[in-house]
């Protein structure tokens, strides 16, 4: 499970590096990545303070620090 998740956070950071700010539902679909292993990813990520929130109206967006 470690594994997916990881892989899941690579191919979310490369994601954004290239995209710039995105909301998590396009994210999840451009990556072709499960939903529930984008939430986990997220997080991976957001605990190594690798992510940025930001809300634009009513839609969060990720983004790299």
């Amino acid at each position: 499970m470690s594994e997916t998740i990881g892989n899941a956070a690579g191919k979310i950071w490369e994601y954004l590096d290239e995209n710039g700010a995105t909301s998590v539902s396009k994210v999840t679909k451009e990556t072709a990545i499960a939903k529930n292993d984008v939430q986990r990813a997220i997080g991976w990520l957001a605990k190594e303070g690798k992510l940025n929130f930001v809300m634009e109206g009513r839609t969060e967006l990720l983004s790299l620090k």
